[in-house]
């Protein structure tokens, strides 16, 4: 959370998800990042920059594998100059509900990419 004289400012949740078991000697837990929030005034001056540091380096005090998280098209930036990138290893296939809000090139049930 984040403060100044005038109240919360911000805030930023993280969630412990336990991986599934696997053969694999690695660390065991990833984190989910989300109800990331700075409010308007703030935003621009290092509060988002803090916070998100403050989350990793906590991520990093636990041992966490990685942090995942759903960007919006405005904080995208933010998390890629902190190192986020698009997984290489995941795949996934979308069953319900609308795909990303953003552009993505995906095969779907039909085995043809679209965008």
């Amino acid at each position: 959370m984040a403060e100044s004289p005038e109240g919360i400012i911000g805030g930023v949740w993280i969630g412990l998800i336990e991986k599934m078991p696997n053969p694999i000697a690695e660390p065991e837990e990833h984190g989910y990042l989300t109800n990331f929030y700075v409010r308007p005034g703030a935003r621009g001056a290092g509060v988002g920059t803090a916070l998100l540091n403050a989350a990793l380096a906590w991520c990093g005090e636990r041992g966490v594998h990685a942090v995942m998280l759903w960007p919006t098209q405005r904080s995208r930036s933010l998390y890629e100059r902190h190192g986020f990138a698009p997984p290489a290893a995941l795949m996934e296939r979308i069953v319900t509900g609308d795909a990303a809000p953003w552009p993505t090139t995906r095969r779907g049930a039909t085995g043809r990419t679209s965008p």
